[in-house]
């Protein structure tokens, strides 16, 4: 007698079982994929291939497959890892931080002629949503030495059609929550966190991403931390839909109350000021042992990048017109996904566009995270005045032009380490000269 593992056929004992699993993966299938995440060539690397494939062979004749693809004990256990890791309960595996965004978005009701605070700065996901239902986006300028919106901003661009504020940590440095938090709750605003890049950062000792009533991570395969390849978590401190998140990214299927003959019902889902529809965002099996395994070693992948970050901070510091990041902040540990570096135009005679110019043909690649939001063709599509929104974040447009690059700093042995930061003292040392 069969068990069947899957929700919609959980039928019990039966002699004729309905596999949840239509059509599961064989031992070639595992072998390209062994190739895929081991990649190699030549003849020693075959010669293990062939040895690796033999052991498989006879794997194949005495094993089962999974009984569940998605949505299993494998997410369960990835669910279960994180909310020990962040100290918060129900924590959801989505398909993206952008779909626990939305789920953040959905729960705030927000529609057309409502109005969200995101800052000028940030990846495009922060601000779909709100533009795909109409609602007003509003930018924040940013704060020049983290690059992170300004609470001062945020307080002057309220108004009474303010929903939602979304503070983004850029690059896992934490924006101030402290002043964020007094803003939203003296005026009964939502606060969704974009810990995209924040998974395990902390401010003043509270995981980043658990201080908002939403906060969202993501797993993609940029990320310090992966479910190959993508994913997220989204996590709540509003008490009262945290019971819903789990049925809030797969439709709001209902399996405790079905409805008559049937094997569940389909539940609205309760928002702030109304109920909302569900929509899909389930995560595979695959992903949720891929991230379980992240996840166990993840301390050891914060304290890499951070030794990295820290000997970039100690070659830069003190050099006049340099501003390397800040790794001494007693309230804040980032998780150093990206490694800001910004600079005193005046000082170093040139901006960071020539400073970017002589690290590219120095070999050492430098990326600037984001590119103002409002410069975006999309915007300008749905009416938005691109030189009007520039003039309301003067920080932000001489910050960006003139002022900051990203740096790597992870992957990097110690010899590429001591090299970028020579490239830079290098390349500034060059435009203090004028060549």
């Amino acid at each position: 007698m069969a068990k069947s593992t899957d929700f919609r056929y959980n039928t019990g004992a039966t002699r004729v079982p309905w596999p949840a699993v239509g059509e599961n993966y064989n031992k070639e299938d595992l072998m390209a994929i062994i190739r895929f995440l081991m990649k190699g060539e030549g003849e020693e690397y075959e010669n293990a291939i062939a040895a690796v494939e033999a052991q498989v062979e006879k794997l194949d004749k005495i094993a089962t497959p999974p009984g569940k693809l998605s949505l299993g004990p494998q997410v369960e256990a990835a669910e279960a890892l994180c909310d020990e890791y962040l100290e918060t309960t129900g924590s959801t595996f989505v398909a993206n931080a952008t779909a626990g965004f939305e789920i953040a978005y959905k729960y705030a009701n927000l529609q057309a002629g409502d109005e969200v605070i995101v800052p000028a700065i940030t990846f495009i996901a922060t601000m779909a949503y709100p533009l795909s239902v109409g609602a007003k986006l509003v930018f924040a300028d940013i704060d020049p030495m983290t690059c992170n919106m300004d609470p001062k901003d945020v307080e002057k661009k309220i108004t009474a059609k303010t929903k939602m504020i979304v503070p983004v940590h850029i690059g896992g440095y934490p924006c101030d929550m402290d002043a964020i938090m007094e803003i939203a709750k003296k005026n009964n605003i939502l606060v969704l966190e974009d810990a995209a890049h924040a998974f395990g950062a902390l401010y003043k000792g509270k995981k980043i991403g658990t201080i908002g009533d939403f906060g969202a991570y993501s797993f993609h395969e940029v990320k310090n931390c992966t479910s190959f390849g993508e994913g997220g978590i989204v996590t709540t401190n509003v008490e009262a839909f945290r019971p819903f998140m789990k049925r809030a990214r797969f439709f709001g299927c209902n399996f405790d109350t079905p409805i008559h003959n049937w094997l569940y019902d389909v539940n609205a889902m309760p928002g702030k000021y109304g109920p909302f529809v569900a929509l899909n965002s389930s995560t595979t099996e695959i992903q949720g042992l891929g991230l379980k395994l992240q996840v166990e070693r993840y301390d050891k992948i914060l304290a890499e990048r951070k030794a990295a970050a820290e000997y970039i901070t100690k070659r830069l510091k003190g050099i006049p017109g340099v501003n390397p990041q800040d790794t001494e902040n007693p309230d804040v540990v980032p998780t150093y996904h990206l490694y800001l570096l910004t600079i005193d135009p005046e000082i170093v005679g040139g901006n960071v566009q020539t400073l970017k110019q002589k690290l590219t043909e120095k070999g050492v690649t430098n990326i600037p995270h984001f590119g103002p939001l409002y410069h975006f063709d999309v915007l300008k599509t749905f009416g938005y005045d691109k030189e009007a929104i520039a003039k309301t974040c003067p920080v932000c447009e001489e910050v960006f032009n003139n002022r900051f690059t990203h740096l790597p700093v992870y992957g990097l042995s110690g010899e590429q380490l001591e090299y970028m930061c020579d490239a830079i003292i290098e390349a500034v040392e060059e435009m203090k000269q004028g060549k």
